[in-house]
């Protein structure tokens, strides 16, 4: 084995999270090995984060010109399909990696192409492209960065019928004249939003009676009734029992007690599964397939030693990239800190020790209207056992609310914790409120006690304002 094979740190997955953990990891003064089968910068960059919101952003802001008299009667037809294609495509790095690739360059970390498997402790052995295989050993650690992909239904036939997951969503480059989206969650209605403004009629299959229902209920409803709006059939209570795709490339849905659906193209956005399945888990004792549980610094639980590390959405902490970049950052640290010998850091910066993926994760739905939330729920709160009370406000009564849409309509909730007066849950819903919700997670993280957020002043007018209006309706 050649020197160059040894690293302190060995990354399996160049997405954001593998590169944010590989660049700390630099940082701290260690070699760093980074593992990728496809394409430097993952999954967000190409086929998630990126590709998505630069389909959606064009129907948004079409939506919102036509919300202002005056430029209501300024705009006419339809988004021009291609024209977005197109933009996507350039957001999307015409699915090159070449950028991604010169900046691990430029903070010296080394890339390996190829597929990566661990070959027990500190050992990992890659397949190259060109058939060869390659083998790394680390020093100190290994991290898994390996994210996840596409949950798909077992259905019998689905593998011949060529549907669509987030991937063929994101990346498709013509406007299917008939989609259906199957599922009710972010992606279901981000793609469901998306391709029905570039023209597609789409029909949104929902198994359960709401969606989005990992936040607030009123969230899903005015969600529902934006897409309803935009021509979306929602349908609710639905559930596919087959789909096959005849020979002129029709898919038609089974969907129970005689009842079938046609379409053009079908995707299934039902969930997401551990990239585990082949990255020999099994010779550390883990199991293929799973999710991989770590502590606070990142650390996998179930295997003895100091070596054994998992950020991101393969941990199944909070399946964000924004999160798993900050998982990154804050094991990618932890590993510098082990290896050097040094005391983990984990003071009010608390840089090796990752708390925010339990208590205050934010997340934003890029739909018409946005929905953003951070920290628990109503009902999630007095789960957990905690005295709250929730706090609504319609934030159509905001002044700069007006002035940002005529006839604006959205809607605000506080959730307090009543023996700390403070924050621990936040949600708008309305045109324009993702931009609100860093300010909602600094009070969240912050425990920043409400008698204080009285004298944060909104400026007017802004949407902003409506921080004032949830505080006055604290106080009554």
């Amino acid at each position: 084995m050649s020197a160059v094979d040894t690293f302190d740190v060995v990354v399996l997955g160049a997405g954001p999270t593998g590169e944010n953990l590989a660049e700390r990891a630099r940082a701290g003064g260690l070699s760093v090995a980074v593992v990728e089968h496809e394409l430097v910068g993952g999954e967000c960059s190409y086929w998630a984060c990126m590709p998505s919101k630069a389909l959606l952003r064009p129907a948004a802001a079409l939506a919102e010109a036509r919300r202002l008299a005056g430029t209501r009667e300024a705009v006419t037809g339809r988004l021009d399909a291609d024209a977005v294609l197109k933009r996507r495509d350039d957001f999307a790095s015409h699915w090159h990696d070449d950028g991604q690739v010169s900046w691990l360059d430029s903070v010296g970390l080394d890339l390996v192409r190829g597929h990566g498997r661990l070959a027990g402790e500190r050992r990992v052995v890659v397949q190259t492209p060109d058939g060869s295989e390659r083998v790394l050993t680390a020093r100190h650690a290994v991290a898994v960065c390996t994210g996840t992909g596409a949950a798909l239904p077992d259905l019998p036939g689905i593998e011949k019928v060529g549907v669509w997951t987030s991937r063929e969503a994101t990346s498709a480059d013509s406007v299917p004249e008939r989609l259906a989206v199957v599922g009710g969650g972010v992606v279901a209605v981000e793609m469901a939003s998306a391709w029905a403004a570039l023209g597609s009629r789409v029909t949104l299959l929902v198994r359960g009676n709401a969606l989005l229902d990992r936040m607030e209920p009123f969230a899903g409803e005015q969600v529902a009734e934006g897409l309803k709006a935009g021509g979306v059939d929602v349908r609710f209570g639905v559930s596919v029992a087959g789909v096959s795709r005849e020979p002129g490339g029709e898919v038609v849905l089974d969907l129970g007690e005689d009842e079938k659906l046609t379409a053009d193209q079908v995707l299934f956005a039902i969930g997401r599964r551990p990239a585990t399945a082949d990255l020999g888990l099994e010779t550390v004792g883990l199991e293929p397939g799973g999710w991989i549980r770590v502590d606070d610094t990142g650390l996998a639980v179930d295997v003895p030693g100091e070596w054994l590390y998992a950020a991101g959405d393969v941990n199944h902490r909070a399946l964000l990239t924004h999160q798993g970049k900050y998982q990154g950052r804050i094991f990618g640290q932890a590993i510098a800190d082990r290896a050097a010998g040094r005391a983990l850091d984990t003071g009010d910066w608390g840089r090796s020790v990752a708390t925010a993926d339990r208590v205050a994760v934010p997340q934003v739905v890029f739909t018409d209207p946005e929905a953003a939330s951070v920290g628990p729920t109503l009902a999630e709160a007095e789960a957990q056992g905690l005295r709250v009370r929730a706090v609504d406000y319609e934030i159509g009564n905001v002044a700069g609310a007006s002035l940002f849409a005529d006839g604006y309509k959205g809607r605000a909730r506080a959730v307090v914790d009543l023996d700390r007066e403070v924050l621990v849950g936040v949600t708008f819903v309305g045109p324009g409120v993702a931009e609100l919700i860093h300010s909602a997670t600094v009070a969240v993280v912050g425990e920043v006690p409400i008698a204080r957020l009285w004298h944060a002043v909104p400026s007017y007018p802004t949407i902003s304002e409506v921080w004032l209006r949830l505080l006055e309706t604290y106080r009554g």
